[in-house]
């Protein structure tokens, strides 16, 4: 049982693609400061915080809500990893690394979902 959204594998890899996100952007042209670097900053965050925040949430409703609210950060993370690349903002080797996280964050997050809707002997508190 985790006692803590940190504790969750899910969110462990969400903030480990957040962190990359950051580290990566940093190096967009500062003319993106407001459109590209901040629009995917904010998608990233909003895959962690949301699972964060589904993690306290009483209802299995409300958990599957904002768990399906990362689910579509991670896709919208997708397209700017992808238009990041096609813009030539990110070398291969960034564009693989990104994927690869956001494909890991993405497995770990549909399990947890998964495990949640199948598993009626969870707590209020989640897995």
């Amino acid at each position: 049982m985790a006692y803590s959204f940190e504790n969750i594998i899910a969110w462990q890899k969400a903030h480990a693609f957040v962190l990359f996100v950051y580290r990566v952007t940093r190096h967009f042209p500062k003319d993106e400061i407001f459109g590209l670097t901040s629009q995917f900053r904010r998608a990233a965050v909003s895959i962690e915080a949301n699972i964060a925040e589904g993690y306290k949430k009483l209802s299995k409703a409300d958990k599957l809500r904002f768990f399906n609210i990362s689910q579509g950060s991670l896709e919208e993370c997708r397209d700017y990893i992808i238009l990041s690349r096609d813009l030539d903002y990110i070398s291969q080797i960034e564009f693989e690394e990104l994927h690869t996280g956001l494909v890991t964050t993405s497995k770990f997050l549909n399990s947890y979902c998964e495990a949640f809707v199948n598993n009626n002997a969870l707590n209020e508190e989640g897995m």
